[in-house]
């Protein structure tokens, strides 16, 4: 069990062996800390234009290519709480006799107001599933590609959820 000040770090989404490994009891305080001291600041995309500008152009310095996305938006419904911060969706429809594609990326309203590192991992990982649908080492190695230090930000950003969990976010 917790005490106030301690906080038992179990980051979700990692297999039970790796866990098991790294799951500790930290100070809530100097997870606060090392938060804070890595990342100082939040990002200042705030409106869904922004955010689709954002994306964007990270799409197109990487994955040119790829297939378009019709939609980018912050979305109220995504909770913390759950595995998925950002959601991709794949949508076909047939009309008449074409069969029309639509990519759309939906992150997390509750993202608006964390670093800018935690937020380009997210698009980062939801830009990945254009080319790659399943979590294979191809679509790890794209996010890597995309952002070099993709793992160590994505477990950082699952030690601030379990931070926010336990205490509140030290990011409002």
């Amino acid at each position: 069990m917790c005490h106030h000040d301690e906080l038992t770090l179990i980051p979700k989404g990692y297999e039970p062996v790796i866990q098991n490994k790294i799951s500790t009891p930290l100070s809530a305080d100097k997870v606060k800390h090392l938060l804070l001291t890595r990342y100082p600041t939040i990002h200042d995309v705030r409106t869904d234009k922004a955010l689709y500008e954002y994306t964007m152009a990270i799409k197109n310095q990487y994955l040119r290519k790829s297939q378009p996305v019709s939609k980018i938006l912050f979305d109220d419904k995504i909770s913390l709480s759950h595995h998925a911060l950002g959601l991709h969706t794949f949508v076909s429809r047939v009309q008449g006799s074409k069969t029309k594609a639509k990519n759309e990326i939906r992150i997390s309203s509750r993202l608006k107001k964390v670093p800018e590192p935690f937020l380009r991992m997210l698009v980062v990982h939801e830009l990945a599933h254009l080319r790659e649908k399943d979590h294979n080492k191809a679509f790890y190695q794209l996010c890597c590609h995309m952002q070099e230090d993709y793992h160590q930000i994505e477990f950082d950003l699952r030690l601030l959820l379990a931070y926010i969990e336990h205490d509140s976010n030290p990011y409002v």
